[in-house]
């Protein structure tokens, strides 16, 4: 009898556990719904300072009296209220169950925002930096009327801001402007190709960035530029093919990217005086205001009134020359008689002081108490790559100069395009009195 039961347990198990693992095979039919999006926690308002209003006025309208001064003192940690401009953008963070104010977020500039954040013992504040994330972009082009607007007009780059685009052009600039004045040698078909690395914020505008290797190809003359840091420390410095410096003691020219309104000349009739008298120097015509750069490294041995110059800034050099700056509107802080003075460094500011018609920079150049063409003159080479570095240079300049080689020059690509449009006319078969250049 026991057994005759236990018979009948068993085979009663056995069916349900048939009956389950067929329906554990089976897949279950699933109707889909539209998703649904989660509510977020928090939400916020974005306000702006309007002019003449204070970042504690702004805030008066959404936070009690003594939270206020809190939050104050917490934000003086990191900056000063008083220096807010403006348009400066604040955010307003409030617990979308609660709708308490739990964050600000105080934008300084594009790269910093102090954040300000609620806790039961008060505010307390941090500086926080955009994020960025590094990319390298390439481009190339002939120049057709301008080295400006070839860069900015080129469709590779139209993705960029218009701003970005211009400091690409300053980078250019500044690379190759110990051999090339860009705003007076560049001719009608010469060309460009460029490897650029940047720091890139999540709008897409670049914070920062710096030229890997170029290539600038004027009137059949190429100037090569590869960046290499032999000392590690971030810096660096840009070398020719060779390892030599592409650096000079002196820049060509103490302004980015200005037209040349007089040369040096023996003979020129002043435009004020309306005497013809020798003009010892070049004047660059530039908006009243532009920075104006000293050419190498010196020391100031003259600043003031200087005559016809105006406002006037004499430095001297360890090799012998002197530069003189003139018709400055005002100078750099800090520049004075004695002071140290390194190439690129302001110095002062484009004006029209003493006997000028307009706003521009005069400029001179003065070797062993006689002066020279700034624009003739032979100036000596910076360093080349030092010694002890000079088997990691090699190692580096094949891979950088490779960058360049994704950008063939326009005549290459002209006769690429030749090429593929011969192909196709043959392969259609029609007659063609296209030629292909050899």
């Amino acid at each position: 009898m026991r057994s005759t039961i236990r018979l009948r347990l068993r085979r009663t198990a056995l069916a349900w556990l048939s009956v389950w693992v067929a329906a554990c095979t089976q897949v279950p039919e699933v109707e889909l719904d539209e998703p649904i999006l989660a509510e977020s926690a928090e939400r916020f308002e974005i306000h702006a300072l309007d002019p003449g209003e204070t970042f504690g006025e702004l805030l008066s309208e959404h936070i009690v009296w003594n939270d206020l001064q809190d939050l104050l003192t917490a934000f003086r940690r990191e900056a000063s209220p008083r220096s807010m401009r403006a348009g400066a953008e604040i955010t307003l963070r409030w617990v979308r169950t609660t709708a308490e104010l739990r964050a600000i977020d105080v934008a300084l500039n594009r790269d910093e925002t102090i954040r300000l954040t609620r806790l039961p013992g008060g505010w307390e504040s941090a500086r926080v930096e955009t994020p960025v994330f590094t990319d390298t972009i390439y481009f190339a082009g002939e120049i057709e009327s301008s080295l400006w607007q070839s860069m900015i007009d080129d469709a590779a780059l139209g993705a960029l801001p218009y701003a970005d685009r211009a400091e690409l052009v300053n980078h250019l600039d500044k690379v190759f402007q110990w051999q090339l004045d860009f705003s007076r040698q560049i001719q009608l078909g010469d060309y460009y190709r460029v490897a650029f690395q940047r720091e890139v914020r999540p709008d897409g505008t670049m914070r920062s960035g710096h030229i890997l290797a170029a290539e600038f190809v004027n009137v059949g003359t190429p100037y090569h530029a590869v960046f290499f840091d032999p000392n590690g420390d971030g810096l660096g410095s840009y070398y020719d093919l060779e390892g030599k410096s592409v650096r000079r003691s002196f820049l060509l020219k103490p302004l980015e990217f200005r037209r040349i309104s007089s040369r040096f000349s023996n003979g020129r009739r002043h435009p004020v005086l309306n005497t013809v008298r020798a003009h010892r120097g070049v004047d660059y015509a530039a908006d009243a205001g532009t920075p104006i750069m000293a050419t190498a490294d010196g020391v100031v041995i003259q600043r003031g009134p200087n005559g016809g110059l105006g406002n006037a800034i004499e430095i001297r050099h360890p090799n012998g020359f002197v530069t003189r700056y003139g018709h400055m509107s005002r100078f750099a802080p800090g520049i004075s008689v004695g002071s140290r003075i390194r190439q690129e460094q302001i110095i002062g500011y484009v004006g029209m002081t003493g006997l000028a018609t307009g706003p521009h920079l005069h400029y001179e150049m003065i070797r062993g108490g006689r002066h020279v063409d700034p624009l003739s003159v032979d100036l000596p080479a910076g360093d080349p790559v030092p010694t002890d570095a000079i088997d990691r240079w090699r190692a580096e300049l094949t891979p950088r100069t490779a960058l360049l080689d994704r950008l063939p020059p326009p005549g290459l690509r002209r006769f690429a395009d030749a090429q593929d449009f011969a192909s196709s006319i043959e392969a259609s078969g029609a007659p063609s009195s296209f030629d292909v250049p050899r």
